[in-house]
Order: structure tokens, then C-alpha cells, then sequence
């Protein structure tokens, strides 16, 4: 599978700019740009910049560029590699790009230099995976995901557990050949302790997946209430601009209107829902069931109502149609409209709550507040590592699985075949994360997921 001829490709995107970047990466790097360039890089030292012209096969001048060598073993792709950088017109970096052809590279695939990378040893899989989040991520919050994955401290302690299940599971298929003599070179106390650990750890990671999910794809949270309540006014208020029709009239919202939000570096995508309420509009009771639909599809949903007119009994018995899965902000809104004794009501019942007038703009930013805290923001500041990567909880699922019918199988007393069996299996899927163990179609799909030029 692994092709170990040249490749070349646009590193920068594609369009006019300043400058526009090609790397070539291959044992014939410094070979091909030489044959083309103004000067030979041949014995050129190892991440040196050099200014020349390349022309095409004819002589004829093509650019000035600035071509940067990289020795093997001290590149990203781990490979002899060369990035030229060009002026940026289009014209000028399909010109370089045919010529570089013309004389021996291969255009790349996708993700194929970050995939010679891994092939090379440079970076794990999970470590190569985590080098796409960081090109696609939108936010603060998902740029550090991937950063932390990417310095490898995730790799390390699944290795780390990894190499301690090997450890016990050739003790325990050790006692295989010797079955005849009823030996047991596996403490199963020891083994029993080292399962809880890995159980653990898996569990965590497992259940970071939700928040790591959220944020990597934008945490999606509704915005729900009875008409009239001011769930369109909040959403234009949070966004600074008017993305949704405000109205006195009831029923004007009859489906979702959508709108990304950065917070302290996390974004939030924040849904717009047709009031709730009972209706013979056939569009708008449509409009409800998405409204509660979205409630189940989001991490979080505000529900906003008019803190002026909703009674403590009225907003508890509406609050009963909402599923206690998804994590609930209450918004009492139109806090302009209230006088002293219906806000002391409010405050003084058992509901915690957040105080805003929408219209007024104001105390936005304790509902901000409010939203981060119900995200656990915590997590994302500390050092603890978060699983955004649907394929590598899919493993850790399955890595539990095993686990756990290994404790099960220790408990029981069940045979050291079936116990050895088990560790396998999970040292398997914890394997296929780090890439340990993985296969052509594996890496076949994960990488042609990449840009071309990564």
C-alpha cells in the first residue's frame, strides 16, 4: 500500500493570494525541484530557504520562488521534502505544479503526506487524526482539543495500559501450555486491579466524548418556549443583529432558524423553535414538534418565558414536557416589565434561573456565563484529555466491552482461554486508536478524508 515515489501538491487553498505554497515529499525531492530550479539543492542543509527561478521544460521562466529543504528524517512526512513557495495566481501554481510532473512527482492524494507521516513513524494514528481537527476547527476550544491530541499525551497512556494488558495476557496464555500442571503465572489479584484501572480510564475518556463531540461540531442548543416569550428577540440579541422576525403576534416563528456563536472560544450553535403551544395551524403545529425535536437533539436548551406573566406553577407543569437528559437553563425574560414583588416570587421558589431582558440587551452576559458553566468549561482548561473522534470512541466502547467480560470472567473463575481471549480483544480496539494495529482499509478511509495538500 505505502508508495514511496514523490508526490507533490497546493499546500495553501486554492484562489489569488500573496503567496501559494507545493510540497514535494519523496527520495527524489531535491532531485526533481533541481532540474527545474535556478540552482541545485542537492547538498543543500536541511531546513535552509533558497531564492531562484523555476522555469518549465523549454527554459522559459515560470517565477522567482523561495524553495525550503528539509533532509529526510527532519520533515513532517519524515521523507527528503521540499515546500516552494510562489507568488500566488492560479496560473502560476498550476504551472509549477505541471512541471513538477512533467519531471517525476505524483500529484498526492488525499492526506497522503500526513498518512506518510504516520507510515514513517513521525506520529501515531490518533496524533494524525488529530492534525485534521486542527485544520477544521472553527474555535478556541476546538483548536486545543486538537492540540492536546496532538502532542501525543493521549497516545502515551493508552499505550502505557496497552502494553500492561499484553503484559497480563502472556502470563495468562502462558498458563495454556502448562494447563496439564494447574499453574497460574497471573496474579488474578493484580490482574483484577489493573482491569479496574483500565476500566476507569476508559470510562472517562468515554464519557468525555459528548462534550468533545459538541464542541468539535459546535454545541447545538434550542431556544424554546410558549409565543411571545422573546425567543426570537434572545436570539437576535446574542447573535448583535436581527436574524429572526420579531412579532407580537403568536405563531410567527413556524421553523428552526439556526445561528453560530462564539463564546470564550466555544461555539454554540443556538436554534430558534416555534412557540409552544396547542394549535389547529397545521404549519405551526409542524413548527412544535420540531421545536420539541430539537430539545432532544441539543446539549443544551434555553426556556425562555415572560417572567411578567408565567406563574411558578405554570412554568413547572410546562417544564414536564422536556426530557431530563438534556441539560435545562431556565430564562426569565422581560425582567424590564416586572415589579419588585413578582421578581422576589420568582427568586424566592425552588427553580434556579437566569434574569434578562432580551429586548434591553441586558444580563446577557450572566446567561453566557450560565451556558459555560453547563458545558462544564472546566474540563476544557485543564489537562485532562478530551475525545472528540467518533472512531475512537466507538474503540474505547468496545475496549470497555471486553473488559468488562473479563472481570466478569474473573469473578467466575471462568478458563485462562477465556480470560486471555477477552485482553485481546481489548488491547485490539485500544490498538486501533493509536494505530498499533490498523489495516489498509483503515487508513484507507481515515485519510482520504484529508485536504489534498495535507
Amino acid at each position: 500500500m505505502f508508495n514511496q515515489d514523490t508526490i507533490c501538491a497546493l499546500t495553501t487553498p486554492n484562489g489569488i493570494g500573496a503567496i501559494g505554497m507545493i510540497r514535494l515529499s519523496g527520495s527524489n525531492s531535491l532531485d526533481i525541484v533541481s532540474s527545474v530550479f535556478s540552482k541545485s539543492l542537492k547538498d543543500a542543509t536541511s531546513h535552509t530557504s533558497h531564492f531562484g527561478t523555476i522555469s518549465d521544460n523549454s527554459g522559459e521562466l515560470i517565477d522567482e520562488v523561495l524553495a525550503t529543504v528539509f533532509e529526510h528524517g527532519k520533515s513532517f512526512t519524515g521523507e527528503e521534502s521540499v515546500e516552494i513557495s510562489c507568488h500566488g495566481s492560479s496560473f502560476i501554481l498550476q504551472k509549477v505544479l505541471a512541471v513538477l510532473l512533467e519531471n517525476g512527482c505524483r500529484l498526492a492524494n488525499p492526506g497522503e503526506f500526513t498518512q506518510r507521516a504516520f507510515l514513517n513513524g513521525k506520529m501515531d494514528l490518533s496524533q494524525a487524526e488529530a492534525v485534521a481537527d486542527l485544520i477544521a476547527s472553527q474555535s478556541k476550544s476546538a483548536h486545543n482539543i486538537a492540540m492536546k491530541q496532538m502532542r501525543g499525551g493521549f497516545s502515551s497512556e493508552l499505550r502505557n495500559l496497552r502494553e500492561k494488558l499484553i503484559h497480563f495476557a502472556s502470563l495468562v496464555e502462558l498458563e495454556l501450555d502448562f494447563a496439564e500442571e494447574d499453574v497460574e503465572f497471573a496474579d488474578r489479584k493484580e490482574l483484577n486491579e489493573l482491569v479496574n484501572e483500565v476500566l476507569a480510564y476508559i470510562q472517562k475518556l468515554a464519557k468525555s466524548f459528548e462534550l468533545g463531540n459538541a464542541i468539535k461540531n459546535g454545541i447545538p442548543v434550542a431556544i424554546v418556549g410558549q409565543p411571545n416569550a422573546g425567543k426570537s428577540t434572545l436570539l437576535n440579541a446574542i447573535v448583535n443583529e436581527e436574524r429572526a422576525i420579531v412579532s407580537d403576534i403568536a405563531g410567527t416563528t413556524r421553523d428552526t432558524i439556526e445561528e453560530k456563536v462564539i463564546i470564550e472560544g466555544v461555539d454554540f450553535r443556538f436554534v430558534d423553535t416555534a412557540g409552544l403551544r396547542e394549535t389547529e395551524d397545521t404549519i405551526e403545529k409542524l413548527g412544535v414538534e420540531r421545536a420539541l425535536k430539537q430539545v432532544d437533539q441539543s446539549a443544551v436548551y434555553l426556556y425562555i418565558f415572560d417572567a411578567s406573566k408565567l406563574s411558578i406553577d405554570q412554568l413547572k407543569e410546562d417544564l414536564k414536557q422536556f426530557p431530563n437528559s438534556v441539560s435545562q437553563i431556565l430564562v426569565a425574560n422581560k425582567t424590564d416589565l416586572l415589579s419588585e414583588g413578582q421578581e422576589l416570587k420568582l427568586k424566592s421558589s425552588d427553580l434556579e434561573m437566569v434574569f434578562i431582558s432580551a429586548k434591553k440587551k441586558e444580563s446577557l452576559e450572566k446567561l453566557r456565563s450560565r451556558l459555560l458553566k453547563t458545558i462544564n468549561i472546566e474540563a476544557l482548561n485543564s489537562d485532562d484529555t478530551i475525545v472528540s473522534n467518533a472512531r475512537h470512541y466507538d474503540a474505547l466502547v468496545k475496549a470497555f466491552d471486553a473488559l468488562k467480560k473479563t472481570k466478569e470472567g474473573l469473578k467466575t473463575g471462568i478458563t485462562a482461554d477465556f480470560i486471555a481471549m477477552d485482553i485481546r480483544q481489548a488491547m485490539f480496539e485500544l490498538g486501533t486508536i493509536t494505530g498499533d494495529i490498523s489495516t489498509d482499509d483503515l487508513l484507507g478511509n481515515i485519510f482520504s478524508k484529508f485536504c489534498i495538500g495535507k
